[in-house]
């Protein structure tokens, strides 16, 4: 592999035959590089059932309950943007991973890497968004961590929020459940969260702000669950956005998914930006939807609960799950046109989670 031209480090171990021996990490590395570090890095090295799920989160057994266990490490740049900011989507980002399990969030750690002269103000803004997000989403901060790194090292402030949930959903909800003629509902609009990080870093001034979707959407899930939907399958839609949880999900059963464009709603203001910035929506990070996989009659009744939450209030039914394999997505245009979508080579939008 020839050298990168852009700043990174060399990661160098032992890989499974046929695997580069050389991955070379940079800003803005994700997409196909994220999936190829999984498959012959990261599973050769840890590999066991609840990771070879490739969930939200895992979930374990634990003497006769089953717990489900996440954690994600946030880097936003800027730290404060509207809707939002590191603090609160620490907190939504994880409560989410685990209620995509089918879990009833419960605990959180959390994790500080702070940069030498972070003013206390900022962290006192940060720690204080955290508290409420956790009272709003029901959980409680147990433990944590703090680290001061010298200037320059760490770009302000990071942050590493793990949690743990009680699974309480009976059949599980993971992407081996989906079944073909499976329903894939959109639990709102998407892009949102990406573009309001990305119009404050470049200064984009719209006559109304756009706002981050960041937001817990446990309690959207909880209620799909107690009324009885049989839930195939969760994902939140974080980095890669729409598209790529569908080519996760897709690959992952080997069946075919075919979405219909028109019923994939955007805010105008977000189409907009990606206009101008040169973006496809369905690829930029949410932090607040989800895509759901249920039996075809169960749709109508799973959109009526998910309508009835502030954040699902333009839940659609975007498209279907197909009989057979290849495991591909397919998008068909408002003209009728199909094209497959896949996995970007890199990351839209770097820092923006």
């Amino acid at each position: 592999m020839s050298e990168a031209k852009e700043p990174g480090f060399a990661l160098r171990c032992p890989l499974p035959a046929g695997a580069p021996a050389q991955v070379l990490l940079g800003h803005g590395s994700g997409g196909k590089l994220m999936g190829d570090l999984i498959e012959h890095l990261f599973l050769p090295a840890f590999g066991n059932q609840p990771l070879e799920e490739r969930h939200d989160g895992a979930v374990v057994e634990c003497g006769d309950r089953r717990i489900a266990f996440s954690t994600d490490s946030y880097v936003v740049n800027p730290l404060f943007f509207p809707g939002g900011d590191i603090g609160s989507l620490a907190v939504f980002g994880t409560v989410n991973d685990l209620a995509m399990c089918g879990a009833r969030p419960l605990y959180l750690s959390c994790g500080f890497i702070l940069e030498e002269g972070l003013p206390v103000e900022t962290l006192g803004r940060v720690v204080h968004s955290m508290r409420a997000a956790a009272r709003q989403a029901g959980v409680q901060v147990v433990t944590g961590d703090t680290k001061v790194v010298d200037r320059g090292k760490a770009d302000e402030l990071f942050v590493n929020t793990a949690g743990i949930g009680l699974v309480e959903s009976a059949t599980p909800i993971a992407p081996r459940s989906v079944r073909p003629g499976d329903a894939v509902l959109l639990s709102g609009d998407v892009g949102r969260h990406g573009m309001a990080v990305m119009a404050v870093r470049e200064g984009l001034e719209f006559e109304s702000p756009i706002e981050s979707d960041s937001c817990c959407v446990a309690g959207m899930v909880r209620d799909l669950l107690d009324t009885g939907i049989h839930v195939h399958c969760l994902r939140d839609l974080t980095r890669g956005g729409l598209a790529s949880a569908l080519v996760e999900i897709a690959e992952a059963t080997r069946l075919p998914i075919e979405i219909d464009e028109s019923s994939v709603p955007v805010d105008d203001r977000v189409r907009g930006a990606c206009e101008i910035l040169g973006l496809d929506p369905q690829y930029v990070a949410n932090e607040g939807r989800f895509i759901a996989f249920v039996p075809p009659d169960q749709a109508p009744a799973a959109l009526h609960v998910m309508k009835s939450h502030r954040p699902g209030a333009r839940a659609s039914r975007i498209g279907d799950v197909g009989p057979r394999a290849p495991g591909i997505v397919t998008v068909r245009s408002p003209l009728g046109t199909r094209r497959v979508i896949d996995r970007l080579s890199g990351e839209q939008l770097p820092r923006i989670c």
